[in-house]
């Protein structure tokens, strides 16, 4: 009978332990971490405390003088509402080890559970593997077995077991392999360990470890993998509730990484191999870099001897003011006030990088009142008749074409619309078109067929206004694109959804007809919850990316980039955004750039989270497909404005809410090089739903648009 009670006692808390796993919340649909960068932006200004930085062969990378908290971090400022780690991921680093390294543990980060909690015995296990590259036990040693060494080390020893018992997951190397260790099954400390890796050569060199639910791969400098195929998967239940990430370290001086560290990004969900090789450059191929270690274009000395320095070690200084003479020859400096980096030749600093012309202020030019909250704004020129604005107003009255004078902005024309969100203008050959999209403005109609009627508009010469031409039957159109592909004439709607609740639907696109003088359907195309569109062209090859917002569950869901093939859009590549509202394509040089706005994130009944990252994405011509390249936190962004002014390149977000008001700072960011971009004027907006960029008479200037209050600023750019 005690049996029995023992039994089902043991089944009700398996039950219970299940119920438990259920609940808990899993890391799934995340965007690369750059856990390098996390810690070294906190403030751009300066190198945080207990790092250096240092270059050899040209490259620039950290050094780490001692375990400071500022390079440790909780775990749940980065990995969002997650309490399980992924069970599949890759993590990509990039570093140097020197050839003279100690024989001890290193460790290039760790993940530690808080002191306080963990209070029961761990050890390290074995898991064997035939492959030349082993998994190999290190059973702990008990206290017992070290008593010659006296008192001292007892403590010594059992302050260092309980460190490791700590350990849920970390990287680390010894002289000759490289380990990774995790919280395995029953609470034991596993460790997978790869030899030959030849890491110890004095050389850079970029390691992925993906972690998939049947193998283990490390492949080094895109080079053929060492696989490692354990008796166990990783496991799917590693809580990491209450841990804290540490670089360099596992938070102690014992395991310090002495080597450089260029790159350390965690990539869950998916093996991150394919997104940086093959490369030009493998023992330096890039996922994410902080932009503090982009590499400069100067050269240092090269170091012959076998001493401890590095190869060209250069330090970079930071200040107002700085001497430059013999000593310091080779040696670099920043001045945060000129925004300029310098290179001593042993009697003067030689320019290398120095902001020249900026942007002086932005200035109020007009406060534009609009008879309704408006969602969107679309600038454009008309022949013989000048600058214009046409601007989607939310109320079923209509919305307005304004033509633009020395004053200002002055309403022209009312055209009648229903609930409209987004205005779109194009042309064919002489002739001007403007497109808007309806919401139906709760119609009865539109309640009884869940559709809504958008409209073509064109511009006639004789009467000197918009007139309707054509239209077409949309759900809730969110957004139009207008295109060219081969001289034909494509338009491209994002219907958001179809009646309240079903956000899975197609989105159309639609092709001129010459013959019949009218748009007809080409291709349809899946969206979930469709935002915009936006149209690219690289080289031969044309690219359409949707920003897809929700799905009916979540706003954690698969943008996608679609290219041109052979007459259709054939998917290019998928990537995950929260609530995507818009896209905005840019070039600077020969470089090609997507931005995405993110909106919010939110899954199920559960809470929004409205200030997240947006992220840009830079197109890998090698590895043919976009690379996140930075991340910006953003507030309920819904759209981002690039442009240029003389050598200066432009981003600037509309943040539309922060969970509490529609009262925010939309900010103008400025191309830095290899800073990326970096915030300089900060524009007070109410409910931004939409900027854009537009010149007259030599000056430029930007307008926004309200979806809370009736009005629209215009904002003039002065220089110097």
């Amino acid at each position: 009978m005690t049996s029995l009670i023992f039994v089902h006692l043991l089944l009700l808390g398996l039950r219970a332990i299940d119920t438990t796993a259920d609940a808990w919340r899993r890391c799934t649909d995340l965007l690369p971490l750059d856990l390098l960068s996390f810690v070294l932006e906190r403030d751009s200004s300066k190198l945080i405390a207990g790092v250096h930085m240092k270059q050899a062969g040209g490259v620039r990378g950290v050094l780490f003088s001692s375990p400071h908290t500022s390079m440790s971090f909780p775990s749940s400022q980065l990995l969002v509402d997650c309490d399980l780690f992924p069970k599949e991921f890759s993590i990509v680093v990039t570093l140097k080890v020197t050839s003279i390294a100690p024989k001890r543990n290193e460790y290039i980060f760790s993940l530690m559970e808080p002191k306080q909690v963990e209070k029961r015995g761990v050890r390290e296990k074995e898991e064997g593997n035939n492959k030349g590259y082993i998994l190999e036990t290190n059973k702990e040693r008990t206290v017992g077995e070290e008593q010659r060494h006296g008192e001292r080390e007892k403590k010594r020893r059992v302050e260092s077991n309980e460190e490791r018992r700590r350990v849920i997951l970390g990287l680390r190397f010894s002289k000759k392999r490289l380990h990774f260790l995790f919280r395995g099954h029953g609470g034991v400390v596993e460790r997978w360990v790869f030899r030959g890796a030849g890491l110890d050569d004095n050389q850079w060199h970029t390691l992925v470890l993906g972690v998939g639910s049947h193998h283990v791969r490390l492949t080094v400098d895109c080079s053929t993998p060492l696989e490692i195929v354990p008796s166990r998967p990783f496991p799917a239940d590693l809580n990491i509730q209450g841990s804290k990430f540490h670089i360099g370290s596992r938070g102690r001086w014992k395991g310090l990484y002495s080597g450089l560290l260029r790159q350390l990004v965690l990539v869950p969900g998916s093996d991150a191999t394919h997104q940086i090789c093959p490369s030009s450059n493998p023992q330096l191929a890039v996922l994410s870099v902080p932009a503090l270690l982009l590499d400069l274009p100067v050269t240092g000395r090269e170091v012959h001897d076998h001493g401890t320095s590095y190869e060209t070690e250069e330090r970079v200084s930071v200040g107002l003011e700085r001497s430059c003479s013999g000593p310091v020859q080779g040696q670099m400096w920043f001045n945060p006030l000129r925004k300029g980096l310098y290179l001593c030749d042993g009697t003067v600093w030689v320019t290398v990088l120095e902001d020249h012309k900026r942007l002086d202020y932005v200035l109020e030019h007009q406060v534009l009142t609009t008879s309704s909250e408006t969602h969107d704004v679309e600038v454009f020129q008309v022949a013989g008749m000048g600058l214009m604005a046409a601007m989607a107003h939310r109320s079923t009255s209509g919305s307005a074409v304004y033509l633009w004078s020395h004053t200002g902005f002055q309403l022209y024309q009312n055209i009648s619309t229903y609930g409209a969100l987004a205005w779109r203008h194009f042309r064919m050959g002489k002739k001007i078109f403007l497109v808007v999209s309806n919401s139906g403005g709760g119609t009865d109609e539109r309640k009884e067929s869940e559709t809504d009627i958008s409209v073509i508009y064109k511009w006639s010469e004789r009467r000197k206004q918009f007139e309707r031409f054509q239209t077409l039957q949309t759900h809730c159109a969110r957004d139009w694109e207008a295109f060219n592909i081969n001289q034909q004439t494509y338009l491209a709607v994002a219907n958001h959804r179809q009646g309240d609740n079903n956000h899975t639907i197609d989105s159309v696109i639609y092709k001129w007809n010459r013959l019949t003088k009218s748009f007809e359907v080409h291709q349809m195309l899946p969206t979930s919850g469709a935002y915009d569109w936006e149209f690219f062209t690289v080289g031969p090859y044309h690219f359409l990316v949707v920003a897809n917002a929700f799905d009916g569950v979540t706003t954690s869901v698969d943008s996608v980039i679609y290219v041109w093939v052979r007459g259709s859009f054939q998917v290019f590549q998928t990537i995950k955004t929260f609530c995507a509202t818009d896209w905005e394509m840019f070039q600077i040089g020969s470089r090609v750039f997507l931005v995405v706005a993110n909106g919010h994130r939110l899954h199920r009944n559960g809470p929004s989270q409205y200030a997240i990252n947006s992220t840009i994405y830079e197109l890998d011509m090698n590895g043919q497909l976009f690379v996140r390249f930075q991340d910006i936190v953003t507030y309920s962004a819904v759209d981002w404005e690039f442009f240029s002014l003389g050598e200066e390149y432009f981003l600037i977000v509309a943040n539309s809410f922060n969970g509490e008001s529609y009262s925010l700072n939309s900010i103008l960011y400025r191309w830095q090089g290899y800073e990326g971009f970096v915030p300089v004027h900060w524009l007070p907006t109410i409910g931004c739903s939409d900027w854009e960029f537009f010149s007259s008479k030599g000056e430029s200037y930007l307008i926004y648009s309200s979806a809370k209050e009736p009005l629209s600023k215009v904002f003039k750019l002065k220089t110097h």
